[in-house]
């Protein structure tokens, strides 16, 4: 349990799920110091909820998210992913990309080795010809690493829509995704002092870890049923 929850960053809830008990149960173990597990091991410990100034740089051209189909918004089709940037703790220092397919909630965070548009094209670029013609659309904010959209769409034939500004919720995947990397990659830590063993590790523990909202099932395993298909 100790190790679900310090390393991996499991949940109580999660870990009692796994086990098959009472999550309270988890929390009460770890209050009484049965666990060893201390308040900044638990979720959003720490996280402040209001919205980050924006330091990224803005454009406001695209397709508007108010454009695209509602089968995505309803999760029922495959293929459709979110996009971010995280950034490192230093000013001119690397990112990492953030992808977030909306139906497995399956994360993908790839390492950018700048913070400009053609960085952001590479990586949607890879990860295209990862995925070939299961990456059917992206919904992304108009962060200026996605400038390059009509590039994106002509390369990858991918549409991109994009979200209303300072409205994070509809991107919400993506968001939640992201708070947890943070609890991996917290705010100021340098990314480029993570190696790419560490980005493998990180991106087998965010979906391996069974979640509620897929019924318990993991990221991994939903992405690899749709992926069959």
């Amino acid at each position: 349990m100790e190790e679900k929850i310090q390393t991996q960053k499991w949940s109580p809830e999660q870990v009692a799920h796994v086990v098959g008990i009472a999550y309270k149960t988890v929390y009460n173990w770890i209050d009484q110091g049965l666990l060893d597990v201390q308040l900044p091991d638990l979720p959003d410990h720490g996280i402040r909820r209001h919205r980050a100034k924006e330091k990224r740089g803005t454009f406001s051209h695209g397709r508007s998210i108010e454009e695209r189909p509602h089968k995505i918004e309803t999760r029922q089709e495959f293929g459709h992913f979110e996009a971010d940037t995280v950034l490192s703790g230093k000013r001119k220092g690397q990112a990492v990309a953030t992808f977030v397919e909306r139906k497995s909630r399956l994360t993908i965070v790839k390492r950018l080795h700048g913070r400009d548009s053609q960085s952001m094209t590479q990586a949607v670029l890879e990860l295209a010809s990862q995925l070939q013609d299961k990456l059917k659309t992206l919904t992304v904010d108009h962060g200026k690493e996605f400038a390059n959209y009509q590039a994106i769409e002509q390369l990858t034939g991918t549409q991109v829509y994009f979200a209303h500004a300072y409205s994070p919720h509809e991107r919400g995947s993506n968001e939640n995704r992201n708070r947890v990397l943070r609890r991996f990659i917290p705010k100021g830590q340098a990314i480029e002092e993570l190696s790419d063993y560490q980005l493998v590790q990180i991106n087998w523990y965010l979906n391996s870890r069974p979640l509620k909202c897929l019924n318990w099932h993991t990221p991994i395993e939903i992405f690899l049923l749709n992926l069959r298909h």
